[in-house]
C-alpha cells in the first residue's frame, strides 16, 4: 500500500470512529506500527489530526478530510449524480459551482457532454474553487470567470471578502451547490463558516439553485448555514435515500431526482 492510499485509509477511518490508537490502525491496514506512528506524526505536522498517547484524535471538532483525500468516497454515486446534475444545465448558461467533490464531478460531467464542445461560449462557468477552475480552463469553449479570495487548503476553495467583489457583479442561470449537510427543516450547511457565506452568494445571484449531494448528508445538520431549503428548486441525489427523507424535501417545494 503506497504512503498516499495509507494516509487515505486512516484518515477516513479516523472521521468514522474519532479516535484511533496505533494497533488498532497497524491491524486495520495490515501495516507495522512503526509505520502508523510516523504516518501519526505526518499527519500531525499537516494539522490533519491530533497526536495522542498511543494514537490520534480528529484535529477538532468541525474536522474536515482534505478534498484530496475525499476522491475516492461514495465514487459510484457521485459519478451517478453528477451525469444527472449536468443534464439539468442547458448549453449557454452561466454557471457557478461551490467546491467539493461531487461539484467537481459534475463540472468533469460537463466537459465530457459533446453538445458542449462548441460554443462562444458553451457555457460561462464561475466558481470560487481553483481544481474546478483549473480542470476547465483547458476548454476552450467555457469562459471561466475566478472569484478573488484566499485559498483554503481543504476544499481548494477561494474565501473571504474578496470575492463579494466579483459576484455582487454578476447574475447566473443556475448555481451547482456541493453541501456537507441538507436538512428538509434546517436548510443546506457547510462545516466552515467562511465557505457558507461564498456559497450563499452564489445561491443568491443564481435564478436557479441545485444541490448535488449523496444520502449520506441529507437529514443531516453542521455547523454554518448555506440557504434555507426553500432556496434550493433542485436535489440531486442518489438511490439510496429513504422514502421519508425525500418527502420531507419534497413538501419543502424542492424537486427530488434520484439517481
Amino acid at each position: 500500500m503506497s504512503r498516499d492510499a495509507r494516509w487515505k485509509a486512516l484518515l477516513e477511518l479516523l472521521v468514522e470512529q474519532g479516535r484511533l490508537d496505533v494497533d488498532e490502525a497497524a491491524a486495520a491496514l495490515d501495516v507495522s506500527a512503526a509505520t502508523i506512528r510516523r504516518d501519526f506524526d505526518q499527519l500531525a505536522e499537516q494539522q490533519m489530526l491530533v497526536r495522542t498517547r498511543g494514537g490520534a484524535v480528529v484535529h477538532g471538532v468541525s474536522y474536515e478530510l482534505p478534498l484530496r483525500y475525499k476522491t475516492s468516497r461514495h465514487a459510484a454515486e457521485k459519478q451517478r449524480i453528477s451525469a444527472a446534475v449536468a443534464e439539468l444545465i442547458s448549453p449557454g448558461e452561466a454557471v457557478g459551482f461551490t467546491g467539493g467533490t461531487t461539484t467537481t464531478e459534475v463540472a468533469r460531467a460537463l466537459a465530457a457532454r459533446p453538445d458542449l464542445a462548441t460554443g462562444s461560449p458553451a457555457l460561462t462557468i464561475v466558481t470560487n474553487a481553483l481544481n474546478i477552475a483549473n480542470e476547465l480552463a483547458i476548454r476552450p469553449q467555457f469562459k471561466i470567470v475566478v472569484t478573488g479570495g484566499v485559498a483554503r487548503p481543504q476544499s481548494f476553495e477561494l474565501i473571504g471578502p474578496l470575492a463579494d467583489g466579483v459576484l455582487g457583479q454578476i447574475t447566473l442561470d443556475v448555481a451547482v451547490l456541493g453541501v456537507n449537510a441538507f436538512d428538509a427543516v434546517h436548510g443546506a450547511a457547510a462545516h466552515d463558516e467562511d465557505e457558507a457565506a461564498i456559497n450563499r452568494l452564489l445561491c443568491e445571484r443564481a435564478r436557479r439553485v441545485i444541490v448535488a449531494a449523496d444520502s449520506t448528508k441529507l437529514g443531516t445538520r453542521a455547523f454554518a448555514r448555506i440557504c434555507a431549503t426553500d432556496a434550493v428548486d433542485t436535489l440531486v441525489t442518489d438511490s439510496a435515500v429513504s422514502d421519508g427523507t425525500a418527502a420531507g424535501f419534497t413538501e419543502a417545494g424542492v424537486t427530488v431526482v434520484r439517481a
